[in-house]
C-alpha cells in the first residue's frame, strides 16, 4: 500500500582508507528505511557523488560536487580512519570541504574516527598528521564518535541516525514545515475544491494514476524510441509524436511547478508525489466519482 514520506538525502564523506565503513553506513541507512520509514512517514535517500554527480566542465571537481550533491545534502556522516583526503585547492580534502560547507549551511553532520589499530608502515604521514589536526579542530567545534571495531561502528551509527531523525532540530523544523504547508493550510481552513491548483485535464489525469502507483513514482525517459512518462503501468506519450511528447512534458511540469510531485533523481528522470499530491488526488477522485 503506498504512503506518503519526506525524504532527506543522507551523504557518506569518507577517504579511502574508509571503504568498509562506508559501505555499512549505506547499509545502515537503508535499515532506518526498512524500520521506520513507514511510521515516520520519512525516507532517508543514500547520495554520493559516484552516482549522483553528472559530468561537467567550468569548474573544479570538487566545486561541481558542491553545488550538484552537497547543497541538496540533509544529514552528512563523516568517518576517518588514518587519511584526510586528497587536497581541492580550497580545503585539506574534499571530505573535509564537504563537512566544513555542510555544517556552515546549518546542517546536522556526525563524524566518526576510527581507532582500530594500524600497522604504521602502511599509513602516510603527512596524512596521518593533517588528520589528527583536523580531528583536534573538530573536537572543539562539537562532539565526535570514536569506534573500536567495524561492528561497533555499525552499531553506533544505527543508533545515531535514530537518535538524529527522532530529536534533531533540523529534521522537527521540516517536519513541522511540511505538517503545515501553504497548500495544506488553504485545504483545512476554506472550501477545497476552491483552493485546489488549476491543472489541465492532462496533469489531472497523470497526478490521479501516479497515486495508485505502488510506489507513488513517475518515470520520464528519452531513448532513441522517443519520450516516456510513465508511472501505474502506463505510459501517457504516443510514441514519436512531438505533440503528445510537448503536452505530457507539459503536465509533469505543472505538477513540479504546483509542488505536487518534486524531483527525486539527478537527470529529471524520476519524480514522487508529495502529500499535496496525494490530497489533490482524493480531490479529484471525489469529482470524478
Amino acid at each position: 500500500m503506498s504512503y506518503s514520506a519526506r525524504v532527506y538525502r543522507v551523504m557518506i564523506a569518507s577517504p579511502s582508507d574508509v571503504a568498509t565503513e562506508h559501505e555499512l553506513a549505506r547499509k545502515a541507512v537503508n535499515e532506518w528505511n526498512e524500520l521506520h520509514a513507514r511510521t515516520k512517514q520519512i525516507i532517508l535517500e543514500h547520495v554520493e557523488w559516484k552516482t549522483h554527480v553528472a559530468p561537467q566542465m567550468g569548474d573544479r571537481p570538487q566545486a561541481i560536487i558542491n553545488k550538484q550533491l552537497l547543497k541538496e545534502t540533509d544529514l552528512l556522516i563523516g568517518i576517518f580512519w588514518t587519511r584526510i583526503g586528497t587536497p581541492t585547492g580550497q580545503s585539506i580534502s574534499g571530505t573535509v570541504e564537504e563537512i566544513e560547507k555542510h555544517i556552515a549551511a546549518g546542517k546536522p553532520a556526525m563524524l566518526y574516527f576510527s581507532k582500530q589499530p594500524v600497522i604504521l608502515d602502511s599509513i602516510d604521514p603527512e596524512q596521518y598528521e593533517q588528520l589528527k589536526a583536523f580531528k583536534n579542530e573538530c573536537s572543539k567545534k562539537g562532539l565526535l564518535n570514536e569506534y573500536e571495531n567495524l561492528a561497533q561502528f555499525k552499531e553506533n551509527l544505527s543508533r545515531h541516525i535514530v537518535q538524529i531523525v527522532n530529536s534533531n532540530e533540523y529534521f522537527l523544523k521540516s517536519k513541522k514545515e511540511d505538517d503545515v504547508s501553504p497548500f495544506q493550510e488553504a485545504i483545512h481552513t476554506t472550501d477545497k475544491n476552491e483552493m485546489r491548483p488549476e491543472l489541465t485535464k492532462e496533469a489531472e489525469k497523470l497526478l490521479i494514476e501516479t497515486a495508485k502507483d505502488a510506489s507513488g513514482r513517475i518515470l520520464k525517459i528519452r531513448t532513441f524510441d522517443g519520450l516516456s512518462i510513465e508511472t501505474n503501468g502506463i505510459n501517457f506519450v504516443e510514441q514519436l509524436n512531438p505533440r503528445s511528447e510537448a503536452i505530457w512534458e507539459g503536465a509533469l511540469q505543472e505538477l513540479c511547478d504546483n509542488g505536487l510531485i518534486r524531483d527525486q533523481g539527478y537527470k529529471g528522470e524520476i519524480f514522487a508525489i508529495t502529500r499535496e499530491g496525494y490530497e489533490l488526488a482524493d480531490l479529484l477522485n471525489i469529482k470524478e466519482h
